[in-house]
């Protein structure tokens, strides 16, 4: 592979290569060795970026009727659960067509709303369309025009799915086959913003017209504990507040109830939809211009500006004054910010709570929302 790198904050960093570069590969080689009969050491591959690949094929079993092998997984400087893992195909003939299916640790669909419809394979279209193109090349490159039966399987899948997004999405018992590009482009805020498309998607497939946000783990926790909500109907959409929201817009949600912590909430009162630090931080100084607007002394307001953490000026805030009177301005502005996100075009509403606090304030109709997310708990979706 001819090396390529991308830049992150200032870091050179090597791309890799995604799951889906290596099935169509392995089924390339293996197609080459049935149909060709000579043993394929390397296999080369273009990706639908355009960037080429040659790599190393492993684990050849040449069989009469059947080839199999597989290609090593690498995932660059991306931080990966699937990086050196093998991923293999099995060529074989058949008596007509082109069949591809998904064997051992190959995930299933079992829920709508993702890219392969319920009881397939969770083989995505780009790498189902790398895979067939790649064999029907070698097909045609050998003058073969009858049937081939393509099976892609991933030995270590059935044990790595539980740490991915899969079980939440309803792919069972496996990986996925993923990709768009063929190429992993490290810590990829695109392929984590694919990932909570494809969440809000299912969601609406099954129904659901409201959907739950929250950033992360904390979040999480939250949602279950005090609100009493399931987990498993909300979307976790990490930093990337602005994006999400704009994703709800645009899958056709009536409602989004965004619950956070105050240390990434607060930032959206000042404006900022992407909760990272690199962006952006304003936390202090939104909380210290909510205490002023509250009527706050300058002196608590230099107290905030100090301190380390929001849980910090939050101490400061009960110690000195004015909280409450803080926290409904900080609300105020939160759902200011959020209308103007969506347009208008959906109800957005927001809950904020600190760990050691519990709930600090909800937007004007987070209350109602709430109750009608609790009522239907465990219900069917509507």
């Amino acid at each position: 592979m001819l090396e390529q790198y991308v830049y992150k904050n200032r870091k050179k960093l090597r791309c890799g290569y995604t799951t889906g570069s290596c099935a169509a590969a392995a089924a390339k080689a293996a197609a080459q060795m049935l149909l060709g009969g000579q043993r394929t050491e390397t296999v080369e591959l273009v990706t639908p970026s355009g960037q080429k690949l040659l790599l190393d094929v492993e684990e050849i079993l040449q069989e009469k009727e059947r080839v199999s092998c597989a290609i090593r997984k690498d995932s660059g400087d991306d931080p990966d659960i699937t990086n050196g893992i093998l991923i293999f195909a099995s060529v074989e003939k058949a008596e007509d067509g082109f069949r591809l299916e998904g064997g051992t640790g190959v995930g299933r669909v079992t829920l709508p709303g993702l890219d392969q419809p319920v009881g397939e394979a969770a083989i995505n279209t780009v790498p189902r369309r790398m895979i067939t193109r790649a064999v029907e090349d070698i097909c045609a490159q050998y003058g073969y025009t009858g049937g081939i039966r393509v099976l892609i399987s991933i030995p270590e899948g059935v044990r790595l799915a539980g740490r991915t997004f899969n079980p939440r999405l309803g792919i069972e018992g496996g990986l996925s086959i993923l990709g768009t590009t063929g190429i992993v482009e490290p810590m990829s805020e695109a392929a984590l913003l694919d990932t909570i498309e494809v969440e809000m998607k299912q969601r609406a497939a099954q129904g659901w017209k409201k959907i739950i946000l929250t950033p992360g783990n904390y979040g999480m926790d939250f949602l279950k504990e005090a609100l009493h909500l399931d987990q498993e109907k909300s979307v976790k959409c990490s930093n990337y507040i602005g994006e999400a929201l704009d994703k709800a817009v645009e899958t056709g949600f009536e409602s989004v109830l965004l619950v956070g912590h105050i240390g990434k909430l607060v930032k959206l009162g000042a404006g900022v939809m992407n909760t990272h630090s690199r962006w952006a931080d304003a936390r202090l100084e939104t909380l210290a211009s909510c205490a002023i607007l509250a009527g706050g002394e300058a002196g608590t307001a230099a107290a905030l500006l100090r301190s380390n953490t929001t849980e910090e000026a939050l101490e400061i805030l009960r110690g000195k004054g004015p909280f409450e009177e803080t926290m409904t301005i900080l609300l105020e502005k939160i759902a200011g910010h959020l209308e103007h996100r969506t347009g208008g075009s959906i109800q957005t509403e927001a809950v904020v709570f600190s760990n050691k606090f519990g709930i600090l304030g909800k937007t004007p109709g987070a209350d109602s929302l709430l109750s009608r997310l609790q009522q239907e708990n465990g219900r069917e979706p509507q």
